[in-house]
């Protein structure tokens, strides 16, 4: 049973070391301004998520709202602001692709 219990610990700590040289690539990128603008006005995330609901081009792609942003909610804390807006706009952009077309669960082969 311990080995399993390393073999989780190693995995959860592969999965935050990653996300931490994401976080520090995005930061060497757009270094945090010495000055600070005036803040957009605040929203929930269901806020969020309702919006991209209706702005979504299918209603396949209206159903992957509430996974998308779950999932970018549930890392927010750990990012910085921006990083977290640039996931917002790139959920967007593929909601409102009306030429997107995910694979229906299932038919894709694993590799």
């Amino acid at each position: 049973m311990g080995d399993w219990q390393n073999f989780d610990n190693r995995a959860v700590i592969g999965r935050a070391l990653r996300l931490r040289r994401e976080i520090d690539d995005f930061e060497a990128r757009w270094p945090t301004p010495a000055t600070r603008d005036e803040g957009i006005p605040g929203f929930t995330w269901d806020q969020l998520e309702r919006q991209l609901v209706d702005l979504a081009a299918t209603p396949q792609q209206a159903s992957m709202a509430r996974h998308l942003v779950s999932a970018t909610r549930k890392l927010a804390p750990f990012k910085p602001s921006e990083m977290v807006l640039r996931e917002i706009l790139c959920m967007t952009w593929v909601l409102l692709d009306e030429n997107f077309k995910p694979e229906p669960e299932g038919s894709a082969e694993m590799i």
